[in-house]
């Protein structure tokens, strides 16, 4: 057997990137515990309260393959890859006061 071409090494390692992006991409449950947790560090006593659980569960969750994202009201809350979430709405939209 030949050895591999230098040329098919980037090939081999985008390929590996993407099917380890399919593997790893974080699931609804994911995102709403970086949701609420963000939400109960925000307003403590509101989280302590269960609010920011409920207001997770109006999330609507979207995989695009190789990653997702959650929205909340047509904004997005949360997107997530490889086996990470990030809240990305801003915290004054999760402030309650």
């Amino acid at each position: 057997m030949p050895p591999m071409k230098k040329s098919m090494m980037p090939l081999i390692v985008v390929v590996g990137l993407l099917v380890a992006a399919l593997l790893m991409n974080p699931g609804v449950e994911r995102h709403r515990a970086a949701f609420k947790a963000r939400f109960a560090a925000i307003n403590p006593i509101a989280g302590s309260l269960g609010v920011g659980a409920l207001v997770s569960m109006q999330q609507q969750y979207h995989s695009i393959a190789v990653l997702s994202y959650t929205d909340v009201d047509q904004r997005v809350a949360t997107v997530g890859a490889f086996d990470m979430v990030f809240v990305v709405m801003p915290d004054s939209d999760l402030d309650i006061h």
